[in-house]
């Protein structure tokens, strides 16, 4: 039976986001089953920025939509981000190391098989249809998660 590796992905911040793909990717690498439960923030990873709609949304779905990073690459970093100029230094010193971008990282996981899925209650709150993620992305309860990371012989909360 294979090892299992959890990552709740609560963040929405580009070096955290890139720290948890190494990790689920490596882990699929070493054929260890991963799982990624993207919640709150986190779902700012998974949304499809050519599915987002407007319908059917409240006016503070509709801000907030406006006001998030529609794409995976328009993530900020969590510290010295200093209005992007943080950000740039730090896709510049990847691209001059010929490191994948966050997006390469994502669609490598998929590729890969970790298992995707989102947090029902945070899609709810912030607004998020099914629709507005990616395909490979299923909706789930945090219940669901639960019952996965208990199983897991790694847990972690990024």
């Amino acid at each position: 039976m294979n090892k299992k590796m959890n990552i709740l992905m609560f963040s929405g911040d580009y070096d955290k986001a890139l720290a948890a793909l190494i990790l689920a990717n490596s882990a699929r690498e070493m054929d260890i089953d991963v799982t990624m439960f993207f919640a709150f923030w986190g779902l700012l990873l998974v949304r499809d920025p050519n599915k987002m709609s407007k319908e059917d949304k409240s006016t503070y779905e509709r801000i907030f939509a406006n006001m998030t990073p529609k794409y995976i690459e328009e993530l900020p970093i969590s510290k010295m981000n200093f209005a992007g100029i943080g950000k740039k230094m730090l896709t510049e010193m990847m691209e001059e190391n010929r490191t994948p971008k966050l997006e390469d990282f994502l669609m490598g996981a998929i590729k890969k098989g970790v298992n995707m899925q989102a947090c029902k209650l945070s899609c709810e709150v912030m607004g998020f249809s099914e629709e507005e993620l990616i395909e490979e992305v299923k909706i789930v309860t945090a219940y669901d998660y639960l019952k996965d990371a208990m199983e897991s012989d790694i847990q972690l909360f990024i």
